[in-house]
């Protein structure tokens, strides 16, 4: 239902002494999924419950890991609600490849907040039912992050569908795949068959384009990338994959010969042509269970992966086309700049900041490598090696930000040497991606969304 429309005040950006603000971040980790913000400067320090540099909390029905996006003065983010009460999440450094039992009816909804107040504008519930798949104990069923062009917001609930609304809540469109059918079939880098049987839910996130809605859907069979008209949903082209199970959000490259959508796999990455969805380059030998998203810097496009044996990065040049697959334990060839077996994330989307690549694993372990020779820096721990790390890492105006599952957020400072400015506790659970808009770092937790910045 919705309960409020105010009008819509769209920013772009203003000026300030020697700093732009960066006011929209409008999809997963922000413009080009790069996770970073233009000034001006956001905060180092603060403290939750005594409401130090905290502009706002505001309270979340349900539960979700999507990640805010913001266009102008608004917020968006998505989560389902139990009809049968919270809903349990287990965060943490385990080994259960098991699903959860939280299968009865959800309310899938999108809630639109004022970001400078956190008041809620409006929610709509996109649909309710019973899910039909089941989330792993540590997903919820609201993984996707939605995306907006400042027209529409896309959100995505896997199996249930995906669904336009326009920034006041009125439904454009939506679209039904049926069940989509994420399973774990390779697992240690070896066929699994037992996989099939366990469900652990949906998460790769759409993208707004240029009015083109693009998806990526690694499914247990006949999986794709698609792209749909952003005005009424209509399939524009769509392109099969033959890949396992995988988590990741496609990206899209505007860098190179020709603008292209770029995907992450095990046994396929690669990019395929925007406008029409043929294959230009492919490439294989990733971790079982790949979540992180291609991310794109000075022509070079970062690849990783690390679940099972092997923990890849591997870093493609946007002019590649063809097979580009490193043969006969070579580590470079005409279009793959440089890589490494070790050091790839298995959760995280990497950071590119300042010519240098983090790549921050499961169990906390960063890696700092130069991001144009692969020459590693440094290899350090956040935090004490009990925590989980599943949210991406984000940054602003020398600022690093690392979520850890537990809440805890270190700020570290970006270069070559590993040096954390700050720890902050959210004080619950947290596996969504922070948001940055106008120097205001947008932080979901379980529970709720904070905005932190300096002043209070």
């Amino acid at each position: 239902m919705i309960r409020l429309l105010l009008p819509l005040l769209l920013l772009t950006a203003a000026s300030g002494p020697g700093a732009t603000l960066q006011t929209n971040w409008p999809s997963f980790r922000g413009p080009g999924a790069r996770g970073i913000a233009e000034g001006p400067a956001t905060v180092t320090t603060w403290d939750l419950d005594a409401s130090r540099n905290i502009r706002w909390k505001t309270p979340l029905p349900g539960l979700g890991h999507s990640s805010p996006v913001i266009w102008g003065d608004r917020l968006f983010v998505t989560t389902a609600v139990s009809r049968k009460g919270a809903a349990d999440l287990k965060v943490g450094l385990y080994g259960d490849p098991g699903s959860s039992e939280d299968k009865g009816v959800q309310a899938w909804q999108v809630i639109c907040l004022d970001k400078r107040t956190g008041a809620v504008l409006w929610d709509q519930t996109a649909c309710e039912n019973a899910p039909r798949q089941k989330r792993h104990p540590k997903a919820t069923h609201a993984n996707c992050t939605s995306a907006t062009d400042g027209e529409n917001i896309v959100s995505f609930f896997g199996s249930e569908g995906i669904f336009c609304h326009d920034l006041n809540g009125k439904l454009r469109w939506k679209k039904d795949w049926g069940t989509l059918r994420v399973s774990p079939v390779v697992y240690n880098d070896k066929p699994w068959p037992e996989g099939a049987d366990l469900e652990w839910g949906f998460a790769s996130s759409p993208i707004l384009h240029d009015h083109r809605v693009y998806v990526q859907c690694d499914i247990l069979t006949n999986g794709f990338v698609a792209a749909l008209d952003a005005a009424d949903g209509r399939e524009i082209w769509r392109t099969r994959r033959n890949d396992t199970g995988t988590w990741s959000t496609p990206t899209v490259c505007l860098e190179g010969p020709r603008p292209q959508l770029l995907v992450n796999g095990w046994s396929h990455m690669g990019g395929y042509d925007l406008a029409t969805g043929a294959e230009i380059w492919r490439t294989a030998g990733g971790g079982d269970c790949p979540t992180p998203t291609p991310v794109v810097d000075h022509g070079l496009i970062f690849l990783t992966s690390a679940h099972g044996p092997r923990k890849p990065i591997y870093v493609v040049r946007t002019d590649a086309t063809g097979d580009v697959s490193l043969r006969d334990g070579t580590g470079t060839n005409r279009y793959v700049a440089w890589s490494t077996l070790r050091g790839g994330a298995y959760m995280q989307t990497p950071l590119v900041y300042e010519g240098r690549l983090y790549s921050c694993q499961i169990d906390g372990v960063l890696s700092c490598f130069e991001a144009a020779t692969g020459k590693q820096l440094y290899k350090e721990r956040l935090g004490t090696g009990g925590e989980g790390f599943s949210a991406s890492p984000v940054a602003c105006e020398g600022k690093l930000y690392f979520t850890s599952e537990q809440g805890n957020i270190f700020v570290v400072k970006p270069g070559a040497e590993f040096t954390v400015l700050a720890t902050n506790r959210m004080g619950e659970a947290c596996m969504a991606t922070p948001a940055i808009s106008d120097g205001v770092l947008y932080v979901r937790t379980q529970s709720r969304l904070a905005a932190i910045a300096e002043g209070r």
